[in-house]
């Protein structure tokens, strides 16, 4: 808490591969000691696991059918 004056809020820039800001909220969050670059690898490595499960359980409905 400043004694001065108020602090800005500073505005989150969109993230760069998905253009949201709720993605780089979330790497901000998942991000240790400044390493933003490790903090992308593991969320944006989560997201292309994710989207493997979701393609095979959709290949295996669709099979089904």
């Amino acid at each position: 808490m400043p004694r001065r004056r108020e602090v800005p809020k500073r505005e989150i820039l969109p993230d760069p591969k998905f253009a949201s800001s709720d993605v780089a909220k979330f790497i901000n969050v998942i991000m240790l000691d400044g390493k933003k670059a490790v903090a992308e690898r593991i969320v944006y490595g989560a997201f292309a696991q994710i989207e493997q499960k979701a393609a095979r359980t959709r290949s295996r409905s669709s099979r089904r059918h």
